[in-house]
């Protein structure tokens, strides 16, 4: 398979080193990508990085999953318009782990492989080094002039926060570790996302002032939404890759309701679908768009791939439970049904004010539904409540026992795919 004209149809491909293409065909090269460890769990846009690894691996080539435990002391500046904060090593270590294990899901790390990948921690490399050895053997090699030239630099610098020196020096740090990749693993490729591109080319600078060597690199398009919203955040924030922090059926729904712009450049970079089956797909869709076919296969191909079959299964579930047969009414489900509900938001409620009687906005604020009356007050008068598949018309309706499925539940809809289970004790 050629790599780099299998990423492009997919639209993962934005910029290209002269000689990439070239590389690849020639032998099994060994390429990384760098994982940030701010958080003890990835999210869905470090899925692109992820696929990309896969896709190489495939292809015959061998990937290295850098996580940056040195890089991560110090911040990126690409993409940011402030230092965020610094990790301590704690936390680092705990993230570090978290990303570690959901990495080891996705791609075959078996030494007993020819290219079986490799995953590397830079704080191996950076612990020992002292200040002075790094800018005697690292920064002399790289000019001011370089380094401001980059655009992640000039917006910083232009901009009102200004750049500190720790995040300056961001881009000397990411291009070592290309070097020492290339020294001591034969690594020859850095892949990443376009606002990485100018730490990228600071490495095969390195590795080309330091080693008189060559290396290469291409970055994929940042991923947008075709209404300006940022990709992989929701109302609720991140959409994570962990089961914990977003429920495989939160995941699924995400997709699920993805428009038909976005649903069809996506399925494209985040299945491995092949081109016939995704213009099949799309065809299909065209026919009949209300059925939503297009979206149903992305949600499916992605969360089978995140989660598994089985998780997939009991999305599945919950799904046909809640959105199958509307005008069923609520008390047709079962107490089973409402317990097992993989990823609807659960929430315990007074048995006390049931009993008494409450008014529906303080029964969505005080349940934690709405983190305010006023919030939950405005989503009632604007229709977007039901409670037990039932419209809440009126901000009269006391929310009290005659309401409960089996003495002890309310299942509560707000907007037309949160819903939250509310448990009476």
């Amino acid at each position: 398979m050629n790599l780099i004209e299998e990423l492009t149809w997919r639209g993962m491909v934005q910029d290209v080193m002269p000689g990439t293409a070239e590389q690849l065909k020639k032998e099994m090269t060994t390429a990384y990508i760098g994982f940030d460890p701010t958080s003890d769990s990835l999210h869905i846009g470090s899925l692109v990085p992820i696929l990309l690894l896969v896709h190489l691996q495939r292809s015959g080539h061998r990937p290295i999953a850098l996580i940056g435990g040195a890089t991560g002391m110090v911040g990126d500046p690409s993409g940011k318009n402030e230092e965020r904060n610094l990790l301590d090593e704690k936390t680092l270590e705990k993230n570090l782990a978290g990303i570690r294990s959901q990495l080891e899901k996705y791609i075959d790390f078996d030494q007993s492989r020819k290219n079986g990948a490799l995953m590397v921690n830079n704080y191996d490399w950076f612990k020992e080094m002292s200040f002075i050895s790094f800018l005697r053997d690292v920064g002399k090699h790289v000019t001011v002039n370089y380094m401001m030239a980059k655009d992640s630099v000039k917006k910083r610098i232009e901009g009102e926060t200004g750049i500190s020196y720790t995040e300056f020096a961001y881009q000397l740090m990411q291009g070592y570790d290309f070097y020492w990749l290339y020294k001591n693993l034969d690594c020859k490729l850095q892949m990443g996302g376009s606002d990485q591109w100018g730490n990228i080319t600071t490495g095969t600078e390195l590795i080309r002032r330091k080693a008189g060597g060559e290396a290469f690199a291409f970055t994929c398009p940042l991923i947008t939404k075709s209404d300006g919203g940022k990709f992989g955040k929701t109302e609720k924030g991140n959409v994570w890759l962990d089961a914990e922090k977003t429920s495989p059926y939160q995941f699924y729904q995400f997709w699920l309701n993805a428009t038909d712009a976005d649903a069809a450049k996506w399925i494209r970079i985040f299945t491995f679908l092949t081109r016939e089956e995704i213009e099949h797909i799309n065809k299909q869709h065209d026919q009949k768009p209300e059925d939503r076919f297009l979206q149903k296969r992305l949600a499916d191909e992605v969360t089978i791939f995140v989660h598994g079959k089985e998780e997939y299964g009991k999305a599945i579930e919950t799904t046909e439970k809640l959105f199958n047969n509307q005008s069923a009414a609520a008390d047709t489900l079962s107490i089973e049904d409402l317990e097992t509900m993989e990823g609807v938001v659960k929430f315990d409620f007074s048995k006390q004010k049931i009993k008494e009687g409450t008014d529906v906005v303080s029964f969505l604020a005080e349940s934690g539904i709405f983190p305010s009356k006023g919030e939950a007050r405005k989503m009632v008068q604007n229709g977007g409540i039901s409670i037990n598949r039932k419209k809440v018309d009126s901000l009269q309706l006391t929310v009290d026992s005659s309401l409960l499925l089996h003495q002890k539940y309310l299942l509560v809809q707000k907007g037309r795919k949160n819903y939250y289970l509310v448990k009476v004790d």
